[in-house]
């Protein structure tokens, strides 16, 4: 699929149309580690508003440190059977059947100060007409992903330069209390690993697209 070069106001202007529907939409943003998307998913809120737009991160469905050592995967967190796919997909599901005057759903959220998901971190309102939600697999042929991605309208694959993306992956890491070799070393080791298998999801996207904002 060809890249897209895009700007924030066109991918606003996308998302704005997205919200107009006029009914529960759920828009996808997937790509690999350090692509942007959790910058971009809070640009688009920002521009939006939250009265019309809420974000739901992939990431509140990282399975908890204690998890990950019991299952010998610490090592590897971040890859794809380190997330609870089976509680993604039917969160999504909840929200994507979520009408105005229904109680919130409430998300969990990652904190990357603690490195670790909190349960019923976000509101999603039923008045809200577009929820984003973002993370690496979305686009994933196994597990639970494609229950999740049937319920997205859309699905943006965000495809930064590779020499940007693990600039800004590492620079991520160094900030969250890793020295520079060892944010150097997960960079260009666990996190290449789970892009190379994102990247090879890229074709399902509905939009790829080399993002022309600045992220984080």
């Amino acid at each position: 699929m060809t890249v897209q070069r895009l700007t924030t106001t066109d991918l606003v202007a996308r998302a704005t149309a997205l919200a107009a529907r006029g009914t529960r939409t759920i828009l996808g943003i997937a790509g690999p580690p350090g692509a942007g998307k959790s910058t971009l998913a809070e640009a688009l809120v920002a521009a939006l508003g939250p009265d019309r737009a809420v974000v739901v991160g992939m990431d509140g469905f990282h399975l908890a440190q204690a998890v990950l050592d019991d299952l010998r995967r610490a090592d590897r967190k971040g890859a794809i059977d380190t997330f609870d796919d089976g509680g993604y997909a039917a969160l999504v599901e909840r929200i994507a059947v979520q009408r105005p005057g229904d109680d919130p759903v409430y998300a969990p959220v990652f904190r990357r100060e603690i490195e670790e998901p909190v349960a019923a971190g976000v509101a999603v309102p039923g008045s809200v007409p577009l929820v984003i939600t973002e993370g690496n697999y979305l686009l994933a042929p196994t597990g639970a992903w494609p229950r999740a991605r049937t319920r997205m309208t859309e699905v943006w694959y965000l495809a930064p330069a590779d020499a940007l993306r693990l600039e800004r992956l590492t620079a991520r890491h160094t900030a969250f209390g890793r020295t520079p070799e060892q944010a150097h070393a997960w960079a260009h080791g666990t996190d290449q690993a789970n892009a190379e298998l994102v990247a090879a999801t890229r074709e399902a996207a509905d939009l790829v697209v080399e993002w022309t904002g600045d992220p984080a």
